[in-house]
């Protein structure tokens, strides 16, 4: 039977962090129960947010947790990082209605991971249907226009077109480590100009006597939250007008999930000037906020991408991703890869128009990957001829 919590509260911790990550070595701290909870005990969900939680619990005949989505229902389209205004405008001008909707999502996180969580030894397929059914069903009974799940994994996505769902493209840029001892044995895969230009940025990020420091565990206290949360003010206010995160978050963060944070913190004179936050998944580290008091050249390529990289070879970890957009992180070793979501509109009108806009933006998007990771600043390897 599939239930409706209006809080994550009301599930158990441990059987949902069965579900949402049941592989320690591929830990994603986004659809953990403590991430989701933070977001909701700081006051970013709920309330006048337009952020109202509805997820959907699969319990079996036992009363276990056998499957669980985060879900919301929502009267905007703010802070999903998938951009559907423009069919919420196109229903709108038809005589429809877009708003309200259900998003599955780690809102404000445009992260890739598993939307439709599982516990290991369950029927993944019928689990996974079953909860998008359900979410389906549950627009009827809110009066939703439609149901949208983002940046879920590929797998997940194909699932969901076998139910009627469309599945969206797009790209992010993520770096790869290839078994890596050093930075410098990175560097040796670059071609001479790309790794020259690095080198060069690396020094003068440190030119104004800028001191980096990586910060986690006990290492974060409050002051340390104090100091980054006017970085990320400083950013959001220049990019979006208005930061969706508030203070409180990041002291519940840090309480409940401080040893899968990550602060790369940047000093000048005694006096933090810059940082960014990164989360620490199994195999992952994933580069989240940015912000700066002091305008340094160079430091934004020091702290959030080449220092996340050398965090990452240190700890032995698979990739880094960096967050959405960015077409710079491409010289810096970040190539692109695709991005998935999946969407459901109860007008068959719209539903066919958005089918065949997307099917268009699909062949777009994997056009611009091939070509940009042919610009990418590794060495190229000569193409053998057959004898």
């Amino acid at each position: 039977m599939v239930t409706v919590a209006s809080r994550i509260s009301e599930v158990d911790s441990g059987q949902w962090d069965a579900c949402a990550n049941p592989v320690t070595a591929r830990y994603n701290p986004f659809v953990s129960h403590a991430f989701l909870k933070a977001l909701e005990d700081a006051g970013t969900i709920g309330g006048k947010s337009g952020w109202h939680p509805q997820h959907l619990i699969l319990r079996d005949d036992g009363g276990s947790v056998s499957g669980c989505m985060p879900l919301y229902l929502k009267s905007h389209s703010q802070g999903e990082y998938v951009f559907d205004h423009a069919f919420a405008d196109a229903l709108h001008r038809a005589g429809g209605r877009y708003y309200p909707k259900l998003q599955c999502a780690v809102p404000f996180t445009p992260v890739p991971g598993p939307r439709l969580l599982v516990r290991p030894g369950s029927n993944r397929g019928d689990i996974q249907s079953a909860l998008a059914l359900a979410a389906i069903q549950l627009t009827g009974k809110l009066e939703c226009s439609s149901v949208h799940v983002t940046f879920l994994e590929q797998a997940e996505s194909d699932e969901l077109v076998s139910l009627g769902f469309l599945q969206r493209t797009d790209q992010q840029f993520h770096w790869h480590n290839a078994g890596y001892e050093t930075f410098e044995g990175f560097l040796s895969t670059l071609a001479s100009r790309k790794r020259k230009a690095i080198r060069k940025e690396r020094t003068e990020a440190l030119q104004d006597g800028i001191e980096i420091e990586c910060l986690t565990g006990a290492q974060i206290n409050e002051r340390h939250w104090d100091h980054f949360y006017e970085f990320y003010q400083d950013t959001g206010n220049r990019k979006w007008g208005r930061p969706y995160l508030n203070r409180k978050f990041f002291s519940v963060l840090g309480q409940a999930l401080s040893d899968r944070c990550l602060l790369i913190m940047a000093r000048r004179a005694g006096a933090y000037v810059a940082g960014a936050l990164n989360m620490i998944g199994g195999d992952c580290l994933f580069g989240r906020y940015w912000g700066a008091t002091e305008q340094h050249a160079c430091l934004h390529f020091e702290v959030c991408y080449y220092q996340a990289i050398d965090w990452a070879i240190t700890h032995r970890l698979a990739r880094v991703e960096a967050g959405a957009q960015g077409a710079h992180k491409l010289a810096r070793g970040y190539l692109p890869a695709t991005t998935y979501s999946a969407h459901w509109f109860k007008d068959p009108r719209l539903s066919e128009a958005v089918g065949s806009y997307l099917a268009q933006e699909r062949m777009e998007i994997a056009e611009t990957a091939e070509f940009l990771t042919t610009l990418g600043p590794f060495k190229k390897i000569p193409i053998q001829e057959a004898d």
